[in-house]
C-alpha cells in the first residue's frame, strides 16, 4: 500500500522588505541570518513574515498607485494594504528600523505592541515608500507555504543601527558582492537577481510587468504578471 500524499496547505499571505542604502554609489542591502529551527536556519534572508489579522486595522500612508495595482492582482484592496503594513511591521520587529511618516496615529486598542512606538511619535507606517519587486508562491506539498510579496525601499534616511527581536542574527548592510558569498535560500537567490536588475538601473520604481515565481506540475516557472 502506497503512502498517502503529504498535506498541501494553502499558501499564507506574506510580505518581505528589501531595504537598500547607498543606491547611487555601491548599493547595500540589509540581511540577517535566521535563528529559527527549521529548514531556513542559518540561512541569510530579508526581513519579513506573514500577515496578521490586526494588520488590516492599522492606519497607514497608502501604497503608491502602481504598487497597489500590482498587489491587488492577487489580493483585495484591504488585503493589499495589510501586506504593506505587514512588511513594515515585520521589518521593525526584526531590525528595529521604522518606515514611518506623520499621520493620524489612531491605532485600535487591540493593536500589536509593535505599533506603540509609532503611536508614541504620532506616526503611521509609510507604505508610500514601498516599491513592488515580485511575488513567489511556495511549491506544493511543503509543510509551510507562502504567497509572498517582495517590496523594495530606500533606507538612507533611516537610522542604520539595527536592534530587532533576535529572530535575525548578524544583521548587516551587505554589498551585492558580499551577498554572493552568503548561504541563501533558493528563492532568495532568485529574488536577489530581480533586485539586482532594479538596483543596477538606479530606479526602484515598479515597472509595468513584474515576475511571479510558482510551481505547476513539478515545473518551476518564472512568469510575468
Amino acid at each position: 500500500m502506497s503512502d498517502p500524499p503529504p498535506p498541501n496547505p494553502k499558501p499564507r499571505d506574506a510580505a518581505t522588505l528589501i531595504l537598500v542604502r547607498d543606491l547611487a554609489t555601491e548599493p547595500r542591502i540589509l540581511m540577517g541570518q535566521r535563528t529559527t529551527r527549521d529548514v531556513w536556519s542559518k540561512l541569510y534572508v530579508f526581513p519579513g513574515g506573514t500577515v496578521d489579522r490586526g494588520d488590516h486595522r492599522i492606519p497607514a500612508a497608502p501604497l503608491r498607485p502602481e504598487v497597489r495595482s500590482k498587489v491587488e492582482l492577487a489580493a483585495s484592496p484591504s488585503r493589499a494594504a495589510a501586506l504593506g503594513v505587514a512588511a513594515v511591521r515585520e521589518t521593525f520587529e526584526e531590525t528595529g528600523l521604522r518606515l514611518a511618516t506623520t499621520g493620524d496615529a489612531c491605532f485600535p486598542p487591540s493593536a500589536d505592541p509593535t505599533w506603540h512606538a509609532f503611536a508614541h511619535d504620532g506616526s503611521v507606517p509609510d507604505l508610500s515608500s514601498l516599491h513592488y519587486l515580485c511575488r513567489a508562491i511556495t511549491p506544493p506539498r511543503r509543510p509551510k507555504r507562502f504567497n509572498a510579496r517582495f517590496f523594495l525601499a530606500e533606507a538612507d534616511h533611516l537610522d542604520h543601527r539595527t536592534e530587532g527581536s533576535g529572530e535575525l542574527h548578524d544583521l548587516q548592510w551587505f554589498t551585492l558582492g558580499e551577498i554572493g558569498e552568503l548561504p541563501l535560500p533558493l528563492i532568495t537567490q532568485a529574488v536577489l537577481a530581480e533586485a539586482r536588475e532594479r538596483l543596477e538601473s538606479g530606479d526602484l520604481r515598479t515597472p509595468e510587468q513584474t515576475r511571479l515565481y510558482r510551481t505547476i506540475r513539478e515545473r518551476h516557472l518564472r512568469l510575468w504578471e
